[in-house]
């Protein structure tokens, strides 16, 4: 279908749903009465095939009286965002759920319960990211909660509830020598195969969102966005600074997207190459492992050179960037890129062949691509299973239009598919950045002046190394009214209870790693402050996966 013939679809669905509409350049807004909600939801996505990329819950009883619940599809085929908005009345809202039509929203939906109080017609209230013993009826991202108010919390142990099938419980994390950050995942085996699996997350919690939206300034959410994550940081602060460019419709100088183009490349090159040396690491290959990771040094050294940090770049800002390419600095890149592609290819070739590796990842950990469309998985795990989706093709932004390159698909599904994937866009991303280089225009690289305007929403898809990251801002007076990150991490983990079952108990470590999960990403939600010294922590209830 032509764009316009998209266009007229999304615009008959409102209507014969008893809703509006509204076309904002690549964003469609459609408001749809509560009561059609789901089957606007179903219609999108097992009709017309849309990804479900996120929801976000707003209080805008200071606006408008009402709480609003959006949820977020993009149209990759046509290059347009689908945004289907329904208003929620009273103080205890409540919305139908859309999990039976669309799997993907099941994670969204609860943290909006958590966060907003909303709940969810035919579905019973699970913790997602406040703890057990948080008190009813306090909700972190209504407007009248300040982010430094203080809570009497009784700290209780709690006991993961039993998982559906029956088996041993044998549980990892949340803290363990072998794990870089705070996980817990409850597997069940009956002897070494696993029979059921259970998650704990959202044990780092340091109130990203709460905080841009109270004490923040537009600028200053920028070097807040960045250290969402410790290795796509960059990809944080460019899908926040395109989302509020997009809401304020700025027009932001071509050179400067193309040096967030650059830099984003660079990110993608050290993060792959930091998951093959872990990989390998994982399946007792160390030679890989140190061969990866001192390629790898010689990315972050180029990294260094072009923004002046090893990591945390701090160049991004709304309207442009902070740090020039020079065309020193650009023979410089290009000349290390040529040796590091050569000295790549030579090694993973190596690597990826030894037939221990080439055993432990073949076969294991599969995801079908069935079960990888509802759940919406992102990156790399999507690609694997045989989904050709990249934001960079698909949803272009910065200075990707310019650049020619291919997505590597897979269809095995399995941990070796994962890795070729990030081996193939190793070298693509090689391309892309000596492309973009030879292309880059003249001209300045910061908007002179701006205004942002209140009440303008922009959504933004970019593509980090470990797939989607999600970026929704409402404008406020100076700083966002509400600010959303959904990090990919945030949709894949859900697929680990598909691709552990019937799997040896030996291969969990390697496909939980497959997937590339950041737990600082996705756990970015609230902070708590207590009054009194806690003696027992626990853990909250398991979510089912």
């Amino acid at each position: 279908m032509d764009s316009k013939t998209l266009l007229d679809r999304y615009i008959q669905l409102a209507g014969k749903l008893g809703g509006k509409y509204l076309v904002e350049g690549d964003m469609v807004h459609l408001y749809i009465p509560r009561e059609n909600l789901v089957k606007a939801a179903s219609t999108l996505f097992n009709e017309y095939r849309l990804t479900h990329r996120t929801c976000v819950a707003i209080d805008e009883r200071p606006l408008n009286g009402f709480f609003t619940l959006t949820h977020i599809f993009t149209d990759d085929s046509s290059r347009l965002y689908v945004l289907v908005k329904t208003y929620l009345e009273g103080d205890n809202p409540v919305a139908p759920s859309i999990v039976g039509e669309v799997p993907a929203a099941d994670w969204c939906e609860l943290e909006a319960m958590d966060l907003l109080g909303i709940q969810f017609e035919g579905r019973r209230r699970e913790r997602l990211v406040l703890p057990p013993y948080w008190p009813d009826g306090v909700y972190p991202l209504r407007k009248e909660f300040s982010y430094d108010q203080r809570l009497n919390l009784h700290v209780v142990s709690e006991k993961i509830e039993q998982a559906e099938e029956t088996g041993v419980p044998v549980p990892i994390g949340p803290y363990h020598p072998a794990l870089h950050e705070p996980e817990y995942f409850e597997l069940y085996v009956e002897g070494e195969r696993i029979v059921d699996v259970k998650y704990r997350g959202f044990h780092v919690h340091r109130g990203i969102e709460k905080l841009a939206e109270t004490r923040m300034t537009y600028q200053q959410v920028n070097f807040l966005a960045e250290r969402i994550c410790g290795i796509c940081g960059f990809e944080h602060s460019t899908c926040y600074a395109l989302a509020v460019e997009k809401a304020a419709k700025l027009d932001v100088p071509e050179r400067a997207q193309f040096i967030r183009s650059i830099v984003l490349e660079v990110e993608r090159l050290h993060s792959h190459l930091l998951w093959l040396g872990v990989a390998f690491h994982t399946l007792g290959y160390d030679a890989g492992f140190m061969h990866m990771w001192r390629i790898r040094e010689k990315v972050m050294e180029l990294a260094e050179a072009l923004t002046g940090s090893r990591k945390t770049y701090g160049i991004n800002m709304v309207g442009g960037v902070r740090r020039d390419i020079n065309e020193e600095k650009r023979k410089k890149t290009i000349e290390v890129l040529n040796e590091l592609e050569r000295e790549f290819s030579k090694i993973i070739d190596v690597a990826i062949s030894v037939p221990q590796v080439k055993k432990r990842l073949t076969g294991t950990g599969v995801l079908p691509k069935e079960w990888a469309v509802k759940l919406g998985v992102e990156g790399p795990v999507a690609r694997a299973s045989g989904i050709d989706r990249d934001a960079r093709r698909d949803l272009p932004y910065a200075a990707y239009k310019y650049a020619s390159f291919k997505v590597p698909v897979y269809t095995e599904g399995d941990n070796m598919a994962r890795a070729l994937v990030r081996v193939d866009e190793v070298k693509e991303s090689m391309s892309i950045i000596i492309q973009l280089l030879d292309a880059i225009p003249r001209g300045p690289i910061m908007l002179d002046k701006y205004e942002i305007p209140e009440g303008r929403i922009g959504v933004q898809v970019v593509e980090a190394p470990r797939g989607g990251d999600v970026h929704y801002v409402l404008t406020g007076n100076g700083k966002p009214y509400r600010w959303r990150v959904r990090a990919p991490t945030y949709n894949n983990i859900p697929a680990l209870r598909i691709m552990l079952r019937d799997q040896s108990l030996a291969d969990a470590p390697l496909t939980i790693a497959s997937i590339d999960p950041c737990f600082s990403c996705t756990d970015r939600i609230l902070v708590i402050r207590e009054n009194e010294r806690v003696e027992r922590i626990s853990f909250n209830r398991g979510v089912p996966l």
